[in-house]
C-alpha cells in the first residue's frame, strides 16, 4: 500500500489519484468528513482529480454514509478492511489517501478494534463536570493510544466512555491486521500553506458552499449537527443563523483553518515520533515529479 497524507489543500487528491492511475491502484479516503453524501465543497471532494486522461480512477469510503449519521473509527478500520480486502482480490494496488490522521494512523498503527456502546449514566454524570474535571478524570485511565481529539466537549465524554469501558471489561480485542505501507506527506512552509488556505477558501465560498449548506439544512440535518462537524459548516451555520456577518465569518473561518491545518501537521510529527516514517514531498515540485518520486520510493 501508498499512503499520501498532508494538511488540508496540500493537492493530496490530485497526487493520489494520479499515482493510482500510474500504478494500477484504487484510491480509499482517509478523510472524516467525506464520508458524507452532500457534503461536497465544504469537505474538498475534488471530484475532477480522479479523472486521469478521460479515465476515472476508483475511490473508496467518500459518500457512504447520510449527514448527521454517526461514523466511528472503529466503523472506519471495517470498512477499510473491507475495501482494502477487494482492491488486493483484483490484484490493484490500494492507495490511501487523507489528513484525517486519526484514520490512517489507525490502520498503519492498528488500533485495537472494539465496539463501545453509549453509557447513559455516565454522560448524565459527567454533565456536572467541567472541561478540566474532565481531562483529569480521562487521564486516571493511563493508556490512552486509542484517544484523538478532546478539544470538543461531546468528544472529550466520548473519550472518558471509552477508557472506561475498556477499564471496566476484560475482553477480547479484534486484531487488526498488519498493513505493510510507503507513508508519504506533502508540505508546504507555513507561510505558503496558509496563502493556498485562504485562496482555496475564496474559491469555494464562490463555487457554492454557503448554498450547499442552506441545502443541508432545507434537506432536515440539524443545526447543532452540522456545528458540529465544524469548520466550514459550524461558521456557514452562525452566517446563515445571522450570529455573525459574512466577513466575520470569513474571517473566523479562515483562522479555524489555518489552526485546523497547523493541527494536522502536528499529528503527523506524532505519527512519526511514534514509529511511522513519513517520506515528505515539497508542496512545489510538479505533480508528474512527485508521481516520480513516489513511484521512485515505492519500487525501491
Amino acid at each position: 500500500m501508498i499512503t499520501i497524507l498532508g494538511p488540508t489543500a496540500s493537492g493530496k487528491t490530485a497526487l493520489a489519484a494520479n499515482v493510482a492511475y500510474r500504478m494500477n491502484g484504487e484510491v480509499i479516503s482517509a478523510d472524516s468528513r467525506q464520508v458524507y453524501r452532500n457534503m461536497d465543497i465544504g469537505t474538498g471532494k475534488d471530484y475532477d482529480d480522479y479523472i486521469i486522461e478521460g479515465r476515472e480512477v476508483p475511490c473508496h469510503l467518500v459518500d457512504i454514509c447520510n449527514a448527521g449519521e454517526k461514523y466511528s473509527v472503529y466503523r472506519y478500520q471495517k470498512d477499510f478492511l473491507t475495501v482494502y480486502n477487494e482492491i488486493e482480490g483484483r490484484n490493484k494496488l490500494p492507495v490511501l489517501c487523507g489528513g484525517t490522521g486519526m484514520y490512517i494512523e489507525s490502520v498503519l498503527k492498528g488500533y485495537r478494534l472494539l465496539k463501545v456502546p453509549v453509557n447513559k449514566n455516565l454522560r448524565d454524570n459527567l454533565e456536572r463536570k467541567t472541561m478540566d474535571e474532565m481531562k483529569n478524570i480521562l487521564e486516571g485511565y493511563g493508556d490512552l493510544h486509542n484517544i484523538t481529539d478532546i478539544s470538543q466537549r461531546k468528544r472529550l465524554v466520548r473519550a472518558i466512555e471509552i477508557a472506561k469501558y475498556y477499564s471496566d471489561h476484560n475482553t477480547e480485542e479484534e486484531k487488526f491486521p498488519e498493513i505493510n505501507s510507503l507513508v508519504t506527506g506533502i508540505k508546504f512552509d507555513r507561510n505558503s500553506r496558509r496563502k493556498r488556505i485562504s485562496e482555496r477558501l475564496k474559491k469555494r465560498l464562490e463555487g457554492g458552499m454557503i448554498e450547499e449548506v442552506k441545502n443541508l439544512l432545507e434537506s432536515g440535518v440539524s443545526e447543532e449537527t452540522l456545528i458540529y462537524y465544524g469548520l466550514e459548516y459550524k461558521f456557514i451555520t452562525w452566517y446563515l443563523q445571522e450570529k455573525i456577518s459574512y466577513d466575520e465569518m470569513f474571517s473566523q473561518l479562515e483562522t479555524s483553518i489555518h489552526r485546523f491545518a497547523k493541527r494536522q501537521m502536528t499529528w503527523f510529527r506524532r505519527m512519526e515520533r511514534n514509529g511511522i516514517e513519513i517520506k515528505w514531498l515539497d508542496g512545489y515540485l510538479p505533480l508528474d515529479k512527485k508521481v516520480e518520486i513516489v513511484m521512485e520510493w515505492y519500487y525501491g
